[in-house]
C-alpha cells in the first residue's frame, strides 16, 4: 500500500513498503553513511524496494533507516520526467572509495547508463555523508556537493529526525 502527501505543486512524498523504515538493533559495522537514492526511468519506487531487499541481504552493509520517497522536478537538464528520491542510512565497514565502487556496481546492476550530466537514470546512488569525514578528490566529494540546497536530499533527511 502506498500513501502520498502533497507538499507543494511540484513536491509529493510517498510511503511504500520499505520507505520509511527504521531498524531497532545496533550494527557491528564501523562507519555510518547516508546515501541519496534517485531515479526517473521506469518504475522507480518499485526499484527502490528491490534495492532495499538487495541491501538487506548483503552482510557488508546494515540498513538502519530509510526516509520517505520524494517526487520532485529535475534540475540541470530539465527536459525529463520528475525524479523520485530518498535517503538510506547504513552502517558499513568499507572505506569511502571501496564503498563508492560498491555503489557504482549496484547502479550497474540496476541498468544505470551514464550519457551526460543530469541525464535521466534508472538509479542514482550518492554518498551524502560518511561518518564525519571530509573527502575532496576528482572522483569523490564528501559531504556531497550542494547537498544542503537540494530538496531531493534535505526533505528526505528532515523526515529521519
Amino acid at each position: 500500500m502506498e500513501l502520498k502527501c502533497r507538499l507543494s505543486k511540484s513536491l509529493v512524498t510517498f510511503k511504500s513498503l520499505h520507505f520509511p523504515y527504521k531498524r531497532e538493533k545496533q550494527s557491528s559495522h564501523r562507519y555510518r553513511v547516508s546515501v541519496g537514492i534517485g531515479g526517473n526511468v521506469g518504475d522507480v519506487k518499485r526499484r527502490f524496494n528491490h534495492l532495499f531487499v538487495m541491501l538487506k541481504k548483503d552482510n557488508r552493509v546494515e540498513v538502519l533507516q530509510t526516509a520517505l520517497i520524494l517526487k520532485n522536478p529535475p534540475f540541470g537538464f530539465k527536459d525529463q520526467d520528475d525524479f523520485f528520491n530518498s535517503i538510506i542510512i547504513m552502517q558499513i565497514s568499507m572505506q569511502p572509495f571501496t564503498f563508492l565502487k560498491y555503489l557504482l556496481r549496484i547502479e550497474k546492476k540496476f541498468a544505470r547508463k551514464r550519457s551526460f550530466a543530469n541525464a535521466p537514470r534508472t538509479l542514482d546512488l550518492d554518498i551524502i555523508f560518511f561518518d564525519n569525514r571530509v573527502v575532496k578528490t576528482k572522483n569523490l566529494t564528501i559531504p556531497h556537493i550542494d547537498w544542503s540546497s537540494r530538496n531531493s536530499v534535505v526533505i528526505p533527511l528532515e523526515g529521519l529526525r
